[in-house]
């Protein structure tokens, strides 16, 4: 039997850094803190990824001090996040704070390359395929323009009732290489649901980015990050 592991938690405070970056002061705030956590990162998806606008926000990072939380969010459409004059920024901040009941502090980074960030792959996938597009075709134009893009290897696996079939299948498209066990090998993956009319599909994606310090992947500089503040 295969030993699976996701490649984001095996590479966590080796290579990678947490999602969640705090310390709790006692066992009974370390529980509130990380259910905190997940309904922060429930209402971002369902307002900005599973309604209009379809920000594409990749993944949320949390830090908290004393005082306030601030939320990092990773989007490929920071302008959507934003809106005019940053009133949707606001908005997400008005509900972040009535959910959290503390001072919040939005943060949005572009990301320059959607085309290799594995998770926004995976919901593109996800997206066509609920839409009746043709898996194969789907699969394969994805990992062309992930190497097109930049990366060094991708890997897509589609399980379900692919095609509207009776029976529930996998199907598994490669390109270049995957080093999974290779600890210093920068290996982004994302999952993502379709919900389609005859069933559940899910779709898991791979991309191999180089070594970590030597890897083809979008800077994000500061100058490229936009932030409101509450004003309290």
């Amino acid at each position: 039997m295969g030993q699976k592991v996701s490649p984001i938690g095996f590479r966590t405070g080796v290579t990678l850094d947490w999602l969640s970056r705090w310390y709790a002061p006692s066992k009974q705030a370390y529980g509130e803190c990380l259910v905190e956590d997940q309904k922060i990162r429930s209402h971002v998806d369902q307002h900005l990824n599973r309604q209009p606008p379809y920000a594409g926000v990749a993944r949320v990072e949390i830090e908290r001090t004393r005082e306030e939380v601030k939320v990092v969010l990773h989007t490929a459409r920071p302008g959507l996040v934003i809106g005019p004059r940053g009133a949707e920024v606001e908005k997400l901040r008005g509900a972040l704070e009535d959910l959290t009941g503390r001072k919040v502090n939005v943060e949005v980074v572009e990301i320059r390359n959607a085309d290799i960030d594995a998770q926004l792959v995976g919901e593109a996938i996800a997206e066509q395929l609920r839409r009746r597009a043709s898996f194969r075709r789907v699969i394969k134009q994805r990992c062309e323009s992930a190497m097109q893009a930049g990366a060094k290897g991708i890997k897509v696996i589609v399980s379900g009732r692919l095609g509207g079939s009776e029976m529930a299948r996998t199907e598994t498209q490669i390109l270049g290489s995957i080093p999974l066990h290779t600890l210093q090998a920068n290996v982004d993956y994302g999952y993502a649901i379709s919900r389609t009319t005859y069933g559940v599909i899910g779709v898991r994606v791979w991309i191999y980015k180089g070594m970590f310090g030597e890897e083809v992947v979008e800077q994000e500089a500061k100058a490229g990050r936009f932030t409101r503040r509450g004003k309290r």
